[in-house]
């Protein structure tokens, strides 16, 4: 039977235009303040009344926070750049490639009009009972409903599962964390800057939320140093569907080789847990080897050392194991045997 949901509640709406007003606001208004970038996931919320905030600071007409700037050191891009803007920006796709072909993956093309790199690394877990208002941990219960015997769980986490399974959907943030980004936040005690990796919360440090950001925080910005610039880079996701999905899990990499020798990389993944894993343990293993299927498969095997199945996951090993292993070994051409019956 179908869930037949009331009209979208009533909240008061403000329209600042400066970054700062945006954040007084939301400052002033605390737990009842409701950020809104793109809206692909906040309308989610608001549509079926499981949100109710009372005020919506709708951050559409900051010029500030939208655009991609040359800075000394590489790049920053506004939080409510759109993800179709960082697609085809020149600078990223010359640059910065792994970015581009990560926000190309985002849903369609559609979503990607609208939704931002900010909403995209800032958007809450997909677990279908959480976000159908089950009293689960996450939405402040004591019961995780994925992780039972009767649980639906397909999509949920291997690794790092701390009472709640829900994973991170986000597909730049692995890209993000691969190219060592740093993320801008203001807050009432001024501007904070993180590496990309610190952004994201599991469970175990709080299982209510799935970035560092709290009521009154606003993220404004992400900076790309040129570290990595030009690096060969490497990002595939597996979906159920080619568009408008997210991903069973996604992996990211960046890597510099020299005399045919890895020299520095890093590499990340989605999907598997409930934030996006940078597997720190395969980039010190795999430095000083060559970039083969020999050190792709002694990777990928080290990359999911750990990972607890659950009743309906148990594939997201071998497919993480495997992603991880073509991050860093390349994908090998398939030979075509004509089939002879046997």
């Amino acid at each position: 039977m179908a869930v037949i949901r009331d009209v979208m509640p009533a909240f008061e709406l403000a329209q600042p235009n400066s970054i700062s007003d945006a954040q007084k606001l939301l400052e002033q208004q605390g737990e009842d303040g409701w950020v809104l970038a793109g809206g692909m996931d906040s309308f989610d919320w608001l549509k079926d009344r499981i949100k109710k905030p009372k005020v919506v600071v709708d951050l559409s007409g900051i010029a500030e926070l939208k655009g991609v700037r040359a800075t000394p050191d590489g790049i920053e891009i506004g939080a409510m750049t759109t993800l179709t803007e960082v697609v085809l920006h020149p600078v990223i796709r010359e640059k910065y490639k792994l970015l581009a072909e990560s926000a190309e993956l985002v849903a369609s093309p559609q979503i990607r009009n609208q939704g931002t790199i900010g909403g995209n690394v800032s958007q809450d877990a997909r677990c279908w009972y959480y976000r159908a208002g089950w009293p689960c941990y996450r939405a402040g219960g004591n019961i995780c409903y994925a992780d039972t015997p009767e649980g639906r769980n397909r999509e949920h986490a291997i690794l790092h599962a701390d009472r709640c399974v829900a994973v991170n959907p986000s597909d730049t943030a692995p890209a993000l964390i691969a190219l060592d980004a740093k993320f801008v936040i203001r807050t009432s005690k001024g501007e904070r800057v993180v590496d990309a990796e610190d952004y994201f919360l599991g469970p175990d440090i709080d299982i209510t939320r799935l970035h560092i950001l709290r009521p009154g925080d606003l993220l404004t910005a992400i900076r790309i140093p040129s570290t990595w610039a030009g690096a060969q880079f490497y990002f595939e996701k597996v979906r159920d569907r080619n568009v408008w999905d997210f991903p069973l899990v996604n992996v990211a990499s960046a890597m510099v080789v020299s005399s045919g020798s890895i020299e520095r990389i890093r590499i990340a993944v989605n999907g598997a847990a409930a934030r996006p894993l940078r597997l720190k343990g395969v980039e010190d293993a795999v430095r000083g080897k060559p970039p083969n299927a020999t050190t792709g498969e002694m990777a990928g095997k080290l990359a999911v050392q750990g990972a607890v199945p659950l009743q309906f996951n148990a594939y997201k090993i071998p497919l993480m194991r495997n992603l991880v292993k073509r991050a860093i070994g390349g994908v090998e051409e398939a030979t075509w045997t004509p089939y002879n019956g046997q």
